[in-house]
């Protein structure tokens, strides 16, 4: 369990959630919103935990009750929402939520209820949630964390504080990498910068033992698109591993190569690209992709990141994505 001194950036965020635990003054229903990895859930589990601490009056003291509670995961007044299948369906938000938001708290201040992946909420999932927050008891509390906050219905959106997680400094992850996870001055650079503001991403970069070889193979993916045909690439992807995660990391890598090659056909300059040393590459790609094909290649990696989430057969959603490409 975190205090809101060892979370990395978010200080708006912090500030503004510390204030609240102080004045005993929580809004009933929060918008979490931000990149899978950004800190969300280590925010809201500590925004919860200060909340029932029975020690600090900003911070979680680690030593109460409710704080060993949360530590243990056993606070009876933090339910964590969880689902079974792909999406959160009506029956599941009704019984671990709706249904129990009108029984007072056990021994805390406040129930609090983390809705994590709130985005697979089912349209009927969501409109049932609506008619509890629209009237909460006041020691109910609500945290909703998405990354992609338009799936979630206005109705909803207009009746929860809503706080943006924004990605941090490069040089903030990587002095996180170095100091905290005492990563290799050349890994937490590259990690870092790959990552582009994601703390969680970059660690779990800078944990991957091969990284800095899948990188490359992934750029002699992007290199060779005109000599491979689908078949050739769609081994190469299988070959680096199907894991929903690595291909999210891998797709991410290519789309951050393409934003170069567009960043590179607007104004020819080469420091400004992320992938310098491919420069030669850059500009032989850029000089014969139009912006309008470069838009559609760009728009084909966010497709595949949608369909992967929704659990799309990975084969055919690979397919779909190389032969934009090509």
């Amino acid at each position: 369990m975190f205090s809101f001194s060892e979370i990395v950036g978010h200080e708006q965020i912090k500030d503004h959630l510390q204030a609240a635990i102080r004045d005993k003054k929580p809004f009933h229903a929060y918008i979490f919103q931000g990149d899978e990895g950004v800190g969300k859930e280590a925010m809201a589990r500590t925004f919860a935990a200060g909340l029932q601490c029975q020690g600090g009056p900003e911070n979680p003291c680690k030593e109460c009750v409710s704080c060993r509670q949360m530590e243990s995961g056993n606070q009876p007044d933090v339910i964590w929402v969880s689902r079974e299948k792909t999406s959160l369906g009506v029956d599941e938000i009704r019984e671990q939520l709706c249904n129990t938001m009108d029984i007072k708290p056990f021994s805390s201040p406040y129930k609090i209820y983390l809705v994590p992946e709130a985005e697979k909420m089912t349209e009927a999932a969501q409109n049932a949630l609506l008619k509890t927050i629209e009237e909460p008891p006041e020691y109910g509390v609500v945290i909703l964390m998405t990354s992609n906050i338009t799936a979630l219905l206005p109705t909803i959106q207009s009746r929860c504080l809503t706080l943006e997680f924004r990605p941090l400094s490069t040089a903030t992850v990587e002095a996180f990498l170095r100091e905290q996870c005492q990563v290799p001055d050349y890994l937490a650079k590259a990690s870092a910068a790959f990552a582009q503001g994601n703390l969680g991403k970059a660690v779990r970069y800078a944990k991957s033992e091969d990284f800095i070889e899948r990188k490359d193979q992934i750029l002699s993916l992007l290199r060779g698109v005109e000599q491979m045909d689908l078949s050739e690439m769609l081994a190469v992807i299988k070959e680096l591993g199907t894991r929903r995660d690595e291909v999210r990391d891998y797709i991410d890598l290519m789309v951050l190569w393409y934003r170069d090659v567009l960043i590179f056909k607007a104004t020819k300059n080469v420091n400004q690209l992320l992938f310098q040393e491919e420069a030669s590459h850059i500009s032989r790609e850029a000089s014969h992709r139009s912006y309008e094909k470069l838009e559609e290649i760009l728009q084909a990696f966010e497709k595949a990141k949608v369909r992967l989430r929704a659990n799309v057969s990975f084969d055919v959603t690979m397919e779909l994505m190389l032969l934009t490409l090509k």
